[in-house]
């Protein structure tokens, strides 16, 4: 029995870990001192808000230490690090500044908005009514014009931008400003692109006009799977109130200390690492255009975020194409550069993966051909960049 489980942990090392291009742009991976400490002591305690439990000590400095960290990254007045994921991330923000009823107004999961957070997500389970941003499917962003007439005639009490299909800087400094004026409460989730907001790449919401950034640590930032909350001090201290013990009891210790640690990275790497996953985006965008590929956006330069987006409707069968030749990708199809750019993979490289995706797809070679230079091009490009050398 342990020899099964084990031997089925180390394929998976061995396959996603080496042989694959991993591509999908809600993944990232972290460096090897932040994932040992995943497996350290912490990851057997708990604490509490009330000192319930003895033994804490060190434990309340790692959590005043990332939060600090936190603070200073985002630019913010208050950070929580408690949140077990993105999606708690969302339900905290949601749950303390509405009641049934009330009208939510973001992006809709047809124009690429977070599926979670709609009818059949939080709103519905939180009795909200919801409402979409006029949206450009050509520009990929919402309309500012027309979003400003919904906020006014709609009056919606509550406005959260960011969405799962984010290839540009929405509109926050445009619509926030009006969202106030009709008294609503305005968020930003930046699940997806946080480690680009850290290193102060892609925009910066908070002081933009969004009471709080909320959402996960571990797609363009490079922190381990878990969720963040970073607000104002008036709303921060609000929700930090709230969080325990209704939303997290046990916040999962070696998570943070783990967290506090990319934090600490991101601080010190976070801008050279955010200019490059975006150089690659649009470098890897434009080949991929070249070769003939739908991507969206060729107007406006594909993307300036850690996305790129084909347009396609068969995305299931391409993405499983490219899975027979070690290439992963998800089936919207979204083209994700964060995890090959911390393993040190520049422009160069992009143009290397436009071409083996080329050679998957429309030359449609040999699956053993190509999966041998995918192995190749992973085994140059085994050590994490953008951290702290061991």
């Amino acid at each position: 029995m342990i020899d099964e489980i084990l031997g089925l942990v180390a394929k998976h090392e061995e396959w996603r870990g080496k042989q694959c291009l991993n591509l999908i742009p809600s993944e990232n991976i972290m460096s090897p001192t932040a994932r040992k400490l995943l497996s350290s002591e912490f990851v057997h305690r708990y604490t509490a808000r009330d000192h319930y439990y003895m033994g804490t000590r060190f434990t309340d400095e790692i959590e005043e230490y990332g939060e600090k960290l936190a603070r200073e990254v985002f630019r913010a007045e208050t950070a929580d690090l408690r949140p077990l994921s993105g999606h708690i991330a969302d339900l905290i923000f949601l749950a303390t500044q509405t009641k049934p009823n009330d009208t939510l107004m973001c992006i809709s999961p047809d124009d690429g908005g977070y599926p979670g957070m709609w009818k059949d997500g939080l709103a519905g389970f939180l009795g909200l009514k919801t409402v979409a941003f006029p949206f450009s499917k050509h520009d990929r962003n919402i309309r500012v014009e027309q979003a400003k007439d919904s906020i006014r005639l709609l009056k919606p009490k509550i406005v959260i931008f960011g969405a799962s299909l984010i290839t540009f800087p929405h509109p926050v400094k445009e619509l926030a400003k009006i969202a106030k004026e009709n008294d609503a409460i305005v968020g930003f989730d930046g699940s997806h692109v946080m480690g680009l907001i850290a290193g102060q790449q892609f925009q910066d919401p908070l002081h933009e006009g969004a009471y709080a950034l909320f959402g996960s640590t571990h797609k363009s930032f490079f922190g381990p799977q878990g969720g963040i909350v970073l607000a104002d001090k008036e709303n921060g201290e609000i929700i930090k109130e709230k969080i325990y013990p209704t939303f997290v009891d046990n916040a999962h210790w070696n998570r943070i200390a783990a967290l506090t640690l990319a934090l600490a990275e991101m601080k010190k790497f976070g801008k050279a690492y955010a200019i490059q996953v975006i150089r690659n985006s649009q470098t890897l965008g434009k080949a991929l255009y070249d070769y003939g590929f739908a991507v969206a956006c060729q107007h406006l330069g594909f993307t300036q975020s850690h996305q790129v987006i084909l347009d396609y409707k068969q995305g299931r069968v391409f993405a499983e194409k490219l899975q027979n030749v070690n290439i992963i990708v998800d089936c919207v199809i979204r083209i994700g550069t964060c995890e090959v750019t911390r393993r040190g993979m520049k422009e160069n490289e992009m143009l290397k993966i436009a071409e083996l995706i080329k050679r998957a797809l429309i030359d449609k070679e040999k699956t053993e051909s190509i999966r041998k230079d995918v192995a190749k091009l992973c085994a140059e490009f085994q050590k994490v960049e953008y951290c702290f050398d061991e």
